[in-house]
């Protein structure tokens, strides 16, 4: 299984996104706790709208990509915003900053076409693309799978979370996402 992610990039101009790859131990379900790895000392997290892949596919047009997918989930992407800001300094890869265990929230799946999704508009969030689009841009970079996830971050900074916060996403009055860091 393959986590492909859509990330907001602050001041990118046209193109106000980057692809991030993460492994499948970054998958935090259910209503496990995230523990704050001791490593880190700004975790931040920014909402997400995580796709469910249905079938296989390359180079799939956004006219039918809707058929790639059969579920969507609210999700919370958590990044360790301090080492990313030092490797990036550095030049240094990201992955240790934005692809650690757990560093993927994942709340209830819904079948596809879900009513809480508007084109780019999720939950009252706005995407940085639309999950056609991602389907489309991941499956140029390499084939998706059945099981294969492709999530796409709302279009806003990341905000710091605190020991004890409780992450939720509530949708037409039902919690579909609930993460409670320690």
């Amino acid at each position: 299984m393959k986590i492909i992610g859509f990330t907001y990039r602050a001041g990118a101009g046209e193109c106000e996104w980057s692809v991030v790859l993460k492994g499948d131990s970054c998958l935090l379900n259910g209503r496990k706790p995230l523990f704050v790895p001791d490593w880190t000392q700004e975790l931040c997290v920014t909402p997400c709208l995580v796709l469910r892949v249905s079938r296989l596919g390359k180079e799939i047009s956004p006219r039918y990509a809707d058929r790639y997918f059969d579920a969507v989930a609210p999700g919370a992407d958590f990044v360790a915003k301090d080492l990313l800001r030092a490797a990036q300094a550095k030049g240094n890869s990201w992955t240790p900053a934005i692809a650690f265990d757990y560093s993927l929230a994942v709340g209830e799946y819904e079948p596809a076409p879900y009513p809480a999704l508007e084109g780019r508009v999720f939950a009252g969030q706005e995407l940085v693309m639309t999950p056609e689009e991602a389907v489309a841009e991941a499956s140029k970079l390499m084939t998706i799978r059945q099981g294969d996830l492709i999530y796409i971050q709302a279009r806003q900074l990341p905000r710091r979370v605190e020991k004890e916060e409780i992450i939720r996403t509530i949708i037409h009055g039902e919690e579909k996402l609930y993460c409670k860091i320690k």
